[in-house]
């Protein structure tokens, strides 16, 4: 095995955007590590969208042998589902991550927020999105957009946890009163639009039974891939 100092090294060793986006650990000040096995990359990433995760990407048997080496309790160890069946190990559960490169034209209608708007988009996400893994003035964002209608927020989205190669959108909400008229996709195109820009990939992650969500992404290029959250190695 072999340790990725950067995420240039990183993304010099795989293709895969989930360990790309995981690189920005290795950022100075993370307290990240990377490693190469074969053709797998693990990527332990601390306080990544609300967990300590250990993001693993390649083949099943080189992430076996990641996995053995590097999970540690309080981890929360991530690979993509098909690698998970051939693993078989406990599983926490299983969702959706969503990825596109290339550009996109964005929707008229949404811009960037100032911290002036700071209590609008939390009191929208309490009505809209109680549940919203990204807060204002949390750990994660670094600017939030936003859709007004009559001088009122009614559509946010979060460009959150970016790392160098790989944007990342988080925290989206629509008010329940203004669903229907495309606002989280006008929102969405923003955010997607300014991160391909600057990073030239974008993901995010997805509950997988949410379709709506789902549709809204896949209509702004997204593609769906099924990735399994392995259980904690010091669960018992």
């Amino acid at each position: 095995m072999r340790v990725l100092p950067t995420p240039a090294d990183v993304s010099a060793a795989t293709p895969d955007p989930i360990a790309r986006w995981a690189a920005q650990s290795l950022l100075p000040g993370r307290g990240g590590t990377a490693w190469a096995h074969g053709d797998a990359v693990a990527v332990l990433a601390p306080a990544l969208y609300r967990f300590d995760r250990l993001v693993l990407t390649g083949p099943a048997d080189d992430v076996s042998a990641l996995l053995r080496a590097h999970a540690r309790p309080g981890t929360r160890p991530l690979v993509t589902t098909a690698v998970a069946e051939e693993l078989g190990r406990p599983v926490v559960g299983t969702f959706g991550w969503m990825e596109r490169g290339g550009s996109l034209d964005p929707a008229p209608g949404a811009r960037w927020l100032t911290e002036q708007d700071r209590d609008d988009v939390e009191s929208l996400l309490r009505k809209a999105n109680p549940e919203s893994w990204v807060r204002p003035g949390e750990p994660g964002p670094s600017r939030w957009a936003g859709v007004h209608v009559d001088d009122v927020l009614v559509a946010v989205a979060a460009d959150a946890w970016p790392s160098p190669r790989v944007g990342f959108v988080a925290g989206v909400a629509t008010h329940p009163d203004h669903r229907g008229k495309s606002l989280s996709t006008t929102v969405c195109s923003f955010v997607v639009s300014a991160l391909l820009a600057e990073h030239g990939t974008c993901g995010l992650m997805v509950d997988k039974g949410n379709q709506a969500a789902i549709t809204v992404y896949r209509r702004l290029g997204f593609t769906y891939r099924s990735v399994t959250a392995l259980r904690d190695p010091g669960h018992t």
